[in-house]
């Protein structure tokens, strides 16, 4: 039986599915924290520092000001205080300890060099030798990161040989992350020196039962979704994505779902469709919300892409713009950066969308006030809003 939806309906189950809607905690603890990436299943993680690494903003649009060390605990901290771990799901992320099983078949691919980026999988194969010499040296002489075995550092974007076999590693599952240094370089060791004991003892589900974990969380981590943006939430391959879907709605755990002007969906079984959505947020440009800009254009009437790779004479918004949320609707655009030497949050530039509500400009300004205490910027500096052709 297929679930007739008109769009707000839609938006309004997709919402409350990814966090928004409910009020925000007057205190943020690590329970909050930890039940906030359990429903979205992973934060991805950028390299982009102009505002704030991604990694941290997904919390802060559901939850309001938290304090930032308790992803870095949760993360990088000692093994018994680790909840999440970093791995290849949507990009780099970082996900609950509770997937790491569900990944084990995506680690075994790539050690039998089926996955990974082409000039990784070399590795698998022909040049094993070589990653596991340097396999070796983290396993006699401790965490290590590229840095610690390239003569010349090369550029972000040109990965060094050993650093290609590191990353062939860590894709893998011979290595795992231990640490971030300051500059934010991976640090890299074994995972039975890094995981929870309780972690890696957990049995290794079969292929298709892990990939039907996955798009079931991604189903409840979206609420309402086309196969496309169901398996592109853990990127899972089509064919692999369509066998678990199918299972799923034979379960019953997935249903048939009918949006006008949608492709075919499929709804949770235990979505909420709230009556309002109540909910202000700016949003980082890898939030699960909008990291898919087809799904946020039907969803939103809202075209959005990120300009940092755009020169700035051609950009229309800004650097680094984020959406914000008002309500149910996409409202506004805003670019931030942090001037860190200067204790200030930047807006260089705020585009309203046609049919912003007039409360918008006062709702941004205490949203932008918050995200600048959070940050500890001591003031926000930006321009009045302009209006988009």
């Amino acid at each position: 039986m297929t679930e007739h939806l008109n769009a707000a309906q839609a938006r309004r189950i997709a919402l409350a599915a990814q966090g928004f809607g409910a009020a925000r905690p007057a205190r943020v603890d690590a329970g909050h924290l930890r039940r906030t990436v359990d429903r979205l299943g992973l934060h991805q993680i950028d390299s982009v520092n102009v505002l704030t690494r991604a990694h941290y903003l997904p919390a802060f649009s559901r939850l309001g000001p938290y304090d930032a060390t308790l992803i870095d605990r949760a993360a990088w901290g000692r093994r018994s205080e680790r909840r999440l771990f970093e791995y290849w799901a949507h990009e780099a992320s970082l996900l609950p300890l509770a997937l790491h099983p569900d990944l084990r078949w995506r680690m075994a691919r790539a050690d039998r060099g089926e996955a990974g980026y082409a000039g990784m999988r070399v590795f698998a194969g022909e040049r094993r030798g070589e990653a596991m010499a340097i396999l070796g040296r983290i396993r006699d002489e401790g965490p290590l990161a590229a840095s610690d075995f390239d003569r010349g550092r090369p550029g972000w974007w040109e990965w060094s040989e050993p650093k290609r076999m590191l990353e062939w590693l860590f894709y893998a599952g011979h290595v795992t992350t231990a640490t971030r240094r300051r500059s934010f370089e991976r640090v890299y060791d074994l995972p039975e020196r890094v995981l929870p004991p309780a972690i890696l003892a957990l049995p290794t589900p079969s292929e298709g039962e892990a990939q039907r974990a996955l798009i079931e969380r991604a189903a409840r981590a979206l609420g309402i979704a086309t196969l496309i943006e169901l398996r592109d939430y853990f990127r899972l391959g089509p064919a692999d994505a369509a066998r678990a879907v199918a299972g799923l709605v034979e379960e019953g755990v997935l249903v048939p779902a009918a949006v006008p002007g949608w492709p075919a969906a499929f709804l949770h079984r235990d979505v909420r469709l709230p009556r309002r959505i109540a909910a202000r947020a700016l949003l980082a440009p890898f939030d699960p919300l909008v990291w898919e800009r087809a799904r946020t254009q039907r969803l939103f009437g809202f075209r959005y892409r990120i300009e940092i790779y755009t020169p700035a004479d051609k950009r229309l918004h800004g650097y680094y713009v984020l959406p914000f949320l008002l309500g149910d609707r996409l409202v506004a655009r805003v670019d931030l950066k942090s001037d860190r030497a200067t204790s200030r949050l930047l807006v260089p530039a705020v585009h309203l969308e046609p049919d912003a509500p007039p409360e918008t400009l006062h709702e941004l300004q205490a949203e932008l006030a918050d995200l600048a205490r959070w940050l500890g910027l001591v003031e926000v500096v930006g321009p009045q809003a302009a209006a988009v052709d």
